[in-house]
């Protein structure tokens, strides 16, 4: 008895007709079932042994790869490779892919070698050079030494796609298709790889404009050049890049491609496009006239005089839309030079050239965007310090290059 209830003791229930009672093909099923019942459960465990067995044992890999002991490689190594650095990469994300790709043998052993080794902190992102089955030390020296860093590609300001010569020096200036050629450069056990300039002068040129990620805004001015490998000039910006060394030539050309136009958008190049009325690529064509005709502190009066020409459909008559497709550097050209039409040649040809004739930096980028309020047609470097004169007039620009030439500058007169 419990508080006055009186607890009886559960007598069990038969669950479905007594045995004896069932009838011989019943009594089979029934076996059968237990049978199946047995066999499932026994699998369920089986099933769940083998699952606590794997995960023990990739368990104890994961441990043994991060943390194991002293497990290390010696001597110097089977052969060269490369590896990369993301941006954000931790010294053990860093470990991590170079034990995924058989450089050291424990993340571990290229942690504790890093620890308080100087530059380690400060390994860029990027590709480098290294090789498989090193010691965790020599994988990270190897990490530190700036001469194992390959794919680093620099663009300065100004730079077209191909080399130009210098008329008064004859130093030949390195162009964008040479700058990515000479930074796929990288020596594997001995054998110097490069993906060749004509190679990326040909994917240039009869790649689709979707393979080489061409911005909307400029598929249709670089359709009209057809095949020629200049209709993607200017579209690389400026700036640093990690170039991979073995990626395919479109594929190096559509990256940069790709880079540029996120940085031109970030610019505000679109939106501003729809304030002038003018398209994203006309201006990014303006932007590489006005960084080639002027000094920086001039840039948003050059941009100002483009401008004023194109809205009384004055021709530009700029040496450098002459001197583009001939890949010279000339402060003056010639009257043959000046007559010869070409897409680029603004004497002979109205309105803009028909493609930007550089890669523009930042600075000629915004001053194409945001103009110098004024009302001048010419203007013309008058002294060596770059000083430069603007006038609406034209006979006073007809006095002020006769100043340039008594100052002795060979600077081409607007």
């Amino acid at each position: 008895m419990v508080d006055g209830v009186r607890q009886e003791r559960a007598e069990p229930e038969e669950v479905g007709p007594p045995w004896h009672t069932m009838s011989r093909l019943a009594r089979k099923r029934a076996e059968r079932g237990q049978r199946r019942r047995r066999f499932a459960g026994r699998l369920a465990l089986g099933t769940l042994i083998v699952v606590l067995l794997t995960a023990a044992v990739v368990g104890l890999r994961l441990w043994h790869t991060l943390f194991g002991g002293g497990d290390d490689y010696s001597g110097p190594g089977k052969q060269d490779i490369m590896i990369q650095v993301h941006a954000g990469d931790s010294t053990t994300a860093i470990g991590e892919t170079l034990h995924n790709h058989g450089v050291v043998a424990t993340v571990r052993a290229f942690v504790n070698a890093a620890h308080g080794v100087a530059g380690v902190t400060s390994i860029q992102p990027g590709f480098y050079r290294t090789r498989t089955e090193i010691p965790a030390a020599s994988a990270v020296a190897r990490l530190v030494d700036p001469n194992n860093r390959v794919g680093k590609l620099v663009i300065p300001e100004g730079r077209q796609l191909d080399d130009t010569t210098d008329m008064k020096t004859n130093v030949v200036n390195p162009g964008i298709l040479t700058l990515i050629s000479r930074a796929t450069c990288v020596d594997l056990d001995g054998n110097k790889r490069c993906v060749a300039v004509d190679d990326l002068r040909n994917a240039a040129a009869k790649s689709s404009l979707i393979e080489l990620t061409v911005p909307p805004w400029a598929i249709e001015p670089a359709n009209e050049l057809g095949s020629d490998h200049r209709r993607i000039e200017g579209l690389i910006a400026p700036g640093t890049f990690n170039v991979d060394p073995t990626a395919s030539p479109v594929s190096i050309l559509a990256g940069l491609i790709g880079a540029g136009a996120e940085e031109y958008t970030r610019s505000g190049l679109v939106d501003t496009a729809q304030s002038l009325h003018l398209s994203p690529y006309d201006i990014l064509v303006v932007a590489s006239l006005v960084q080639q005709e002027a000094d920086m502190q001039d840039f948003p009066k050059v941009a100002q005089v483009i401008y004023n020409r194109l809205h009384i459909h004055h021709t530009l008559e700029f040496d450098s839309t002459v001197n583009y497709p001939l890949d010279r550097r000339e402060v003056a050209t010639t009257d043959a030079d000046r007559a010869q039409k070409t897409p680029w040649n603004t004497y002979v040809s109205p309105g803009l050239p028909a493609t930007a004739i550089c890669s523009p930096g930042v600075d000629a980028l915004h001053a194409a965007m945001h103009p110098e309020p004024g009302d001048w047609l010419y203007f013309v470097t008058i002294d060596k310090q770059g000083t430069t004169l603007f006038t609406k007039d034209y006979q006073q620009h007809l006095a002020n290059i006769e100043l340039a030439k008594h100052n002795g500058v060979l600077d081409s007169a607007r």
